[in-house]
């Protein structure tokens, strides 16, 4: 059959385009039009054809949007039972944080949360990311998998083991003078103490002893608790501090007080036009304040007590931050029967056991 206005063959008939017009949302209008013309009382042109399949095409386009967005609100919803689900198991608040950010960054990279498959591939194509942040999205997917029940067959991805880099202490001093005060009293009690952030963040006022000036710390991360006594300086800063709550620091969520000093670090940094105050985290006076230890007493027992280790495994990386020329000793560890004959034969006199580890030394 031919069409009555142009004389060309007709491929679909007009109630069929008709429905395919009334799908499209958002088209247009002079395009429209167009297509309207063409229709007849009975048949559409084939002219019509390739107008027809533009719009159908401007359908599926913005059908596949909305999904998507409903994708998104999806899993969105999903995170944030997660967090509540985290919470009712008893996970600390900077794990629940740094988890669920990880499994929004893996949903706006194209992840679906629900099919293993899907997000397996998508860290494995992250090619910014390190092998230890590839292994932190496994593990926060992993629980993930833990609260919806599902499995899944997990790559296998290692970080690899680095020297923590240690700042001078005059680094760390302009650091402290330059921030705010709330900022600077919690860099102090982190370089005298080695604590780790989250247990300073934890500190409540019943923590103090202004009398004797001492500070009882609640280890977290199956550590140890301890006791720390701290200089003048640290004391009356503490003291001065604001006392709206309970907790030392304030009720604020760590993540905020993080990333006000990240801004203030840089702006000093810039100041000074020093980078590598850049690179000095919460966490770094930690590292610095283990080395500093070893350096002065060369004592490993000693500092596994400062940072409240139970294994003395993560104690020893601190003996290789240290420039042992000039020392009166030379320490080694041995883990089996073997090693242990190695450093006799060698000259070295054993000293202890600590976790199944023989401490040996020598004079030099």
């Amino acid at each position: 059959m031919l069409c009555r206005d142009c004389g060309y063959r007709f491929s679909q008939t007009r109630r069929s385009n008709s429905s395919q017009l009334r799908q499209v949302s958002k088209v247009d209008t002079q395009s429209l039009n167009r297509a309207t013309a063409y229709l007849s009382n009975r048949q559409v042109c084939e002219l019509l054809t390739e107008e027809s399949k533009n719009l159908a095409e401007v359908t599926r386009q913005e059908t596949a949007q909305r999904e998507g967005t409903a994708h998104t609100v999806d899993a969105k919803g999903i995170i944030i039972e997660h967090v509540w689900w985290l919470q009712k198991q008893g996970y600390k608040e900077s794990t629940i944080i740094g988890r669920s950010r990880l499994l929004k960054t893996l949903v706006q990279r194209g992840a679906d949360l629900l099919d293993p498959e899907s997000v397996k591939g998508v860290i494995a194509t992250q090619q910014g990311w390190s092998e230890g942040r590839k292994e932190l999205a496994v593990e926060a997917y992993t629980t993930f998998l833990k609260m919806a029940g599902g499995k899944w067959d997990k790559p296998k991805y290692k970080r690899i083991q680095r020297l923590p880099w240690i700042p001078t202490e005059s680094e760390i001093d302009q650091l402290i003078a330059a921030t705010s005060p709330r900022i600077g009293t919690f860099l102090l009690l982190l370089k005298e103490t080695g604590m780790r952030p989250g247990e300073a963040w934890k500190l409540k006022w019943a923590d103090l002893d202004t009398v004797a000036r001492t500070i009882n710390i609640t280890a977290e991360k199956n550590s140890n608790p301890r006791m720390f006594k701290l200089s003048n300086n640290l004391a009356e800063r503490l003291s001065q501090l604001p006392k709206h709550s309970e907790k030392m620091f304030g009720n604020a969520q760590q993540e905020h007080h993080r990333h006000n000093f990240s801004l203030q670090r840089r702006n000093i940094a810039d100041k000074l036009k020093n980078p590598r105050l850049k690179q000095i985290s919460f966490k770094t006076l930690r590292h610095w304040k283990a080395t500093m230890e070893y350096h002065r007493t060369k004592d490993i027992l000693h500092v596994m007590n400062v940072l409240g280790h139970k294994n003395i495994k993560n104690t020893l990386i601190y003996t290789h931050l240290v420039n042992l020329e000039g020392d009166e000793y030379v320490s080694k560890v041995a883990w089996n029967l073997e090693e242990a004959c190695k450093l006799v034969d060698a000259g070295f006199d054993y000293v202890t056991d600590v976790e199944g580890a023989k401490l040996f030394r020598k004079r030099k």
